[in-house]
């Protein structure tokens, strides 16, 4: 008698839950806002965290950044509607949530603290990267034949270990070890509450209940946050109803040469760290993705963030931990990150429901980062068990030294601390840097792969 088919998501057996939404499935609309709920509430610390910390550093005041967090939040909701709905040669067209990339905050921050440029000359230098990952994109997405599994899985781990360092330091309860109450027992006795939350939803829940998993130990964690005073939604009752996002609120922008060539420097970070993120996703879904998906995608990178520099926000990217979430569910719908998307829209614009959203403390998805980011890890190590390493003995070297440099930002901060500040993004990215060498090394001691695998053209 054959064994039963298990799911390599849940654990489960098909016959005790429906097999999982395709890439272009329409769910009941129940299903689709509560799993759309909880991909805004996986990325939503990340989303605020870019204009809190620049709002922070150039001491904006209050109502400022308020601002910059409520054009974030709108930009971001139409940018993933772009990704996942698609609009004429833009939009991917997969389970997408976009946000503001973290790759931008030290080139932004160099430019701002100037005191002759200011958030004037960041808008320029964001608006005019924005065109030009507009126009490279299909120059970009032509190089998907430089992307075979043993480059993809090396990236996609690369990714998924990268963003461990953000899962810890959530669960933590603080962004670094410096700040107070890094490691607070209660902190990582919640956490640790979340994590064990969702391995029994997805071990015991059946039916639906698994694909929600992360939200439930989210849910979980926030009410016993909110019992033992660890969280709180005060100020919720003189927040305002409506705020309406306005374009260039911090006045007209200005084209300066020096922070025009940084940000489209960061722009093409941005771009090759998106092609990452969308492999990911082809892997996760079962959809491979063409050259053209790759410029449809990176297209719509570029137009978020020449929109974003017109609505006083930043440069924009595939969220990596929204990734980790589909990998974790098995829930492929695009429309559930569509749904993400106008949530996203409705938080830029009601500040009331931003603000209970807000009041979700990063350990409680400190326990969720942790169980998703390796998601994005166990991916692309299940997409390097599938080279052929009896006819490419070499894709061994290619894979240890490219995880071992896109390690070096991650274990040794100050590395490169001696280089020249203008190659600050391309060597501060752990993703970047091993998607280079990867790619190097792989046409070094394989060549270039003789087809670009079936996708979409």
């Amino acid at each position: 008698m054959a064994p039963r088919a298990v799911s390599t998501v849940t654990g489960h057996s098909p016959a005790s839950r429906p097999a999982p939404p395709l890439v272009d499935e329409w769910l009941p609309p129940v299903r689709l806002l509560t799993l759309g709920l909880q991909h805004v509430l996986v990325m939503y610390a990340g989303a605020v965290a870019v204009p809190l910390i620049l709002g922070g550093a150039l001491g904006l005041s209050r109502d400022q950044v308020a601002l910059l967090v409520s054009s974030d939040l709108f930009v971001a909701g139409l940018l993933t509607l772009v990704q996942t709905v698609g609009l004429g040669g833009f939009g991917i067209r997969l389970p997408v949530m976009m946000g503001v990339t973290f790759a931008s905050v030290g080139p932004m921050l160099a430019i701002a603290t100037r005191p002759e440029l200011g958030l004037p000359a960041v808008y320029g230098g964001v608006i005019v990267a924005g065109l030009f990952g507009i126009l490279v994109a299909p120059v970009i997405g032509g190089l998907r034949s430089l992307f075979p599994p043993v480059v993809t899985g090396t990236i996609i781990t690369t990714i998924g270990l990268s963003l461990m360092r953000v899962g810890v330091n959530w669960a933590a309860g603080a962004p670094s070890p410096t700040m107070p109450g890094y490691g607070d027992p209660r902190r990582l006795g919640v956490a640790l509450l979340v994590l064990v939350s969702i391995l029994a939803v997805v071990k015991w829940g059946r039916g639906f209940v698994p694909s929600i998993a992360v939200l439930l130990g989210i849910g979980v964690g926030f009410v016993v946050s909110l019992a033992t005073g660890q969280a709180r939604v005060g100020g919720l009752a003189e927040t305002a109803w409506v705020d309406l996002v306005y374009p260039l609120q911090f006045g007209l922008p200005v084209f300066d040469a020096g922070a025009v060539s940084t940000m489209c420097l960061v722009m093409l970070v941005v771009m090759i760290e998106s092609t990452g993120m969308f492999l990911t996703l082809g892997e996760l879904t079962g959809r491979p993705v063409s050259a053209r998906d790759l410029t449809r995608g990176l297209r719509a990178d570029g137009l978020g963030t020449l929109v974003g520099g017109v609505f006083n926000t930043f440069p924009y990217t595939s969220f990596s931990q929204n990734v980790g979430l589909v990998g974790i569910t098995g829930v492929r719908s695009r429309w559930v990150c569509a749904a993400g998307g106008a949530m996203l829209v409705l938080l830029g614009l009601l500040p009331k429901l931003s603000h209970l959203v807000a009041s979700v403390p990063s350990f409680v998805l400190g326990g969720a980062g942790i169980v998703m980011f390796g998601m994005v890890a166990a991916t692309g190590i299940r997409i390097l068990a599938t080279v052929d390493y009896a006819r490419q003995p070499a894709s061994a070297y290619v894979i240890a030294v490219s995880l071992g440099v896109g390690m070096i930002p991650l274990v040794a901060e100050r590395f490169f601390d001696a280089m020249p500040r203008a190659l600050s993004p391309l060597l501060h990215s752990g993703i970047l840097l091993a998607s280079v060498v990867a790619v190097l090394l792989n046409l070094l001691f394989n060549g270039r792969a003789p087809h670009v695998p079936p996708g979409r053209e």
